[in-house]
């Protein structure tokens, strides 16, 4: 088990067209030994500190998706967003990334709130 009350950890993620939120994660993550005895996620995103506050909230059912392809392909459109693949080390990075098995978790956002000043 992990921390009560859960804690909360930085993870790379994407909007679908469809209106879910997808990440990946390994298949024995905490994450998804949680989601098995409670299957409802949230995420929450914020712009960095330097800049005006801005923030969004969202919950809903979540379901795990095992298809360790789908997964790999979502961590290579993160890396491609978060990394400069140019640089041999985050390429490197990304090809260990890939060597791993990963499930999604995906996220249909029920509840979503907004903050932006």
């Amino acid at each position: 088990t992990g921390p009560t009350p859960p804690q909360p950890r930085p993870v790379w993620f994407e909007a679908t067209p469809e209106g879910e939120v997808q990440l990946f994660t390994g298949p024995d993550s905490l994450k998804i030994r949680r989601l098995a005895s409670d299957p409802r996620a949230s995420i929450v995103v914020a712009t960095p500190a330097d800049e005006r506050e801005r923030w969004i909230a969202i919950a809903g059912p979540a379901r795990v998706e095992t298809d360790g392809d789908a997964a790999r392909d979502l961590a290579t459109r993160l890396a491609e967003r978060y990394w400069d693949l140019d640089d041999p080390t985050r390429a490197q990075d990304l090809a260990e990334i890939l060597a791993d098995d990963w499930v999604r978790i995906v996220i249909r956002p029920d509840r979503i709130r907004r903050l932006s000043f």
